[in-house]
């Protein structure tokens, strides 16, 4: 695959090659330990890939939140370019904030830029430009929020006399209106044909509030003269000419005049990284490129946020983003990041101020209260997708928490806890771990029972129907699901036709999916939130779940059930950071030692496809491999390569897969579907998931489908097989933390045997080392518009 041309940025910026992955220390500690089912022996040598310092790779490798699932990242021409041997990548949510500006994961479509119009052409029978998911998604994002900011500006200004008047009433002001002027007598109003009847109420809609993004097939195709244009300049820049169809999808019919005068927006396509972009400017401009051009800066600092919400974080500090562009070597970072505010590149937001000094009885204690105010006000940049989304979401929760639910008329059967919570108020929090989904599910049983509408929504298709054995069939559904038209429709004003809504793997919403839930509620719609803190979080931007937590605005009900079992046992220790040795009379739970890569992958293919059928009674379609990354000696890819070897063997004619072939579908980025191929068209291979038919087009086989008897523990969340096989080669130990391990371990439901090759490196993650948090408003936010709760 041709690649973009490499090479530092003008002036000083051969340092770049210097950026290095953020990973955990050495770990410490001692290893739990249980015999093996098979009674593993070690092997010889280590065939284990260096994680302390891993080099740069391609998309597919890195386990970041959203890149094991980042379809159409993986698949991006311009993503290849500069990508080197597929190490092993850590799986858990790597980075502080300023280390996140500084690494360069690849981007998702997501970050393209909104397209432009089409500009007139001289031949008028042009076609229109192509229209990418992301742009359509951006576009239906501002949309949304315009929409609200309409609304609220109508409820807080004042209202003329005779304003928000239809129908009937508007009628009557109008024949007022003109009997006082003198235009019509009175009598004319008295006698006439009766007015015309008012158009009735719409039916109840199954299209979300926000206009949903077109498939990829549906959009309008670029024009060849545009997509010619665009080619000249690639080429004029020495970047391939492949890229010209994401080039005009990201920018426009106009993309090939935006790049001739500004080279740096080819960072708008995503896969395209700094160097390589420097690389294009330079061949474009010749001596007028230069490493303080203002163009250059502000689309550094629009990937960088980009970069930054990759990795979870819906806003940096501003000190994070100069420091990022001095490592791109900018000249002056405080003038560059002055320059993309006042371009509108990105907001500005001061967060600090939202809690005032209370008022004291002495004077002395008011001084302190004073000095206490006033402390510097920390100064966060943000794109304004993430601002809106966040802002939207604070105020719809707002809305929700505010709704007098209590006046419903409703009457409750008698239920525990979160039952009571829920009957109570409008917005409620669930803890707990995968016992706890049975006390959720109540409440829809209960709402139900109470003559309200209720439904429950889980995060992928297994927790759909995990959850649907609670609830029944018709009333679960996936959040993705309920949002493109499934389930209870909509009402007159395009809100979903429920009076309660209880969201599972709650942990696994991101903002901009949890704004267009809450906008899609109607006023007196009561919300649950259930899930379990302890897993990793969302694929996307933000900690939504996390976030409402910290607030402390509603009730939040903690689950007192234990998860069953001694995987149950074991799991819950590790949430509370220990790791102990449980009791597993039927080897439920099992330790595999292993002294090197090479012999973990050897383990665990032996483990699934004779230890664990033979020994614990489960069929190998029924467990699943979770492993720390999708590189490296015993990453998914080794480890899928082994275990088709083993189990499927064959030569891979529909694209590299077979019939029979276990495989995992990143539909969206975030949401992975488990399935197995049952053949191939002319339109793509067609799989088999959990008894519902599912087509991936063919030009997505290649990006957006793996083998899927192994994945990632972001891949595997929201999911649960009876039995488990989690690997953990020696080079994986600087990728492990507290909630990749609980994640992992939890998705058993019967059996987990743990492939064991970091030594004390476990027992220390689980103890010791945390996620990196991530940057968010979500929580100022609410205390603007809320009381903690007491």
């Amino acid at each position: 695959m041709t690649a973009l041309p490499q090479g530092s940025a003008p002036g000083p910026t051969d340092d770049e090659s210097a950026e290095a992955e953020v990973a955990p220390e050495p770990a410490e500690g001692i290893a739990a330990g249980d015999p093996a089912v098979d009674g593993a022996d070690g092997g010889g040598g280590s065939e284990t890939a260096s994680a302390g310092a891993p080099e740069p790779q391609s998309p597919g490798d890195s386990e970041t939140p959203d890149a094991n699932a980042s379809s159409e990242r993986e698949a991006e021409p311009g993503a290849a370019a500069g990508a080197a041997a597929e190490d092993a990548q850590p799986d858990g949510e790597t980075g502080t904030a300023d280390a996140t500006a500084e690494e360069e994961p690849e981007p998702s479509d997501a970050t393209a830029e909104k397209p432009e119009p089409a500009a007139g052409s001289e031949a008028g029978d042009a076609e229109a430009p192509v229209v990418s998911e992301a742009a359509a998604e951006l576009a239906a994002q501002r949309e949304l929020r315009a929409r609200i900011e309409q609304r609220k500006a109508e409820k807080e200004a004042p209202i003329p006399a005779g304003t928000k008047l239809s129908g009937q009433a508007a009628d009557l002001l109008a024949a007022v209106r003109a009997v006082e002027s003198g235009e019509k007598s009175g009598a004319a109003f008295f006698g006439g044909p009766p007015p015309a009847p008012r158009r009735p109420a719409p039916a109840q809609q199954s299209a979300p509030v926000r206009p949903r993004a077109p498939e990829p097939a549906q959009a309008p195709a670029n024009s060849a003269e545009a997509l010619a244009s665009v080619r000249a300049v690639l080429t004029r820049g020495g970047a391939p000419e492949a890229l010209a169809a994401q080039v005009t999808g990201a920018l426009g019919e106009q993309a090939a005049e935006r790049l001739g005068a500004d080279p740096w927006q080819l960072l708008a396509v995503p896969g395209v990284r700094p160097e390589q972009a420097d690389g294009f400017a330079r061949a474009l401009l010749g001596a007028e490129c230069r490493p303080d051009d203002e163009r250059r800066a502000a689309a550094l600092v629009g990937w960088i946020l980009e970069q930054a919400a990759v990795q979870g974080h819906t806003a940096l500090t501003a000190d994070d983003v100069r420091k990022a562009l001095a490592a791109r070597s900018v000249p002056d970072p405080d003038e560059a990041v002055q320059q993309a505010i006042a371009e509108g590149v990105v907001l500005v937001f001061q967060d600090g101020l939202a809690d005032e000094p209370r008022p004291s009885e002495h004077a002395e204690d008011a001084e302190d209260a004073t000095e206490e105010a006033a402390e510097p006000v920390e100064v966060l940049l943000g794109l304004d997708r993430y601002a809106l989304a966040e802002e939207s979401l604070a105020d719809g929760l707002a809305r929700l928490l505010n709704s007098p639910v209590r006046d419903d008329g409703s009457v409750w059967p008698e239920g525990g806890e979160l039952v009571r919570a829920v009957a109570g108020s409008g917005l409620v929090a669930h803890t707990g771990g995968e016992a706890a989904r049975a006390e959720s599910a109540a409440v829809v049983t209960a709402a139900a029972a109470a003559g309200l509408r209720a439904a429950g929504a889980a995060h992928t298709a297994d927790g759909q129907r995990r959850l649907a054995q609670l609830t029944g069939p018709l009333a679960a559904f996936t959040v993705a699901g309920l949002l493109s038209g499934e389930g209870p429709g909509r009402d007159a004003d395009g809100a979903l036709a429920l009076d309660v809504l209880v969201v599972q793997d709650a942990t696994q919403l991101d903002v901009e999916t949890a704004a267009m839930l809450v906008e899609s509620l109607p006023d007196g719609c009561r919300l649950v939130l259930s899930g379990d803190p302890g897993v990793l979080g969302t694929a996307g931007a933000g900690l939504v779940f996390h976030d409402l937590l910290a607030a402390r605005v509603c009730p939040v009900v903690a689950s007192r059930l234990p998860d069953p079992g001694p995987v149950g046992e074991l799991v819950s220790g590790i949430g509370i950071g220990e790791l102990n040795q449980v009791e597993a009379p039927a080897k439920e739970v099992v330790i595999v030692p292993v002294r090197d890569a090479g012999e973990a992958v050897h383990r665990c293919v032996q483990l699934l496809a004779d230890s664990i059928p033979r020994a614990i009674g489960i069929p190998p379609e029924q467990t699943q491999v979770i492993t720390v990354g999708h590189g490296g000696s015993a990453g998914t890819r080794a480890l899928n390569a082994a275990l088709k070897q083993r189990l499927n063997p064959g030569p891979g004619r529909f694209g590299g897969f077979d019939p029979a072939d276990k495989v995992a579908y990143a539909e969206v980025p975030g949401r992975t579907m488990i399935g197995t191929v049952v053949g191939a068209d002319a339109e793509g291979l067609r799989i088999d998931c959990a008894g519902t038919p599912v087509l991936v087009p063919k030009e997505r086989v290649e990006s957006a489908l793996r083998h899927g008897w192994a994945l990632t523990a972001h891949q595997a969340v929201g999911m649960r097989w009876p039995a488990v096989v989690a690997v953990l080669p020696g080079d994986a130990a600087q990728g492990l933390n507290r909630a990749w391990v609980y994640t992992a371990f939890g998705r058993a439901e019967r059996h987990l045997s743990v492939v064991h090759g970091v030594d004390q490196a476990l027992p220390r993650a689980v103890a010791e080392i945390l996620p990196a948090p991530r940057t968010t408003r979500l929580t100022p936010l609410l205390h603007g518009l809320l009381k903690t709760a007491e």
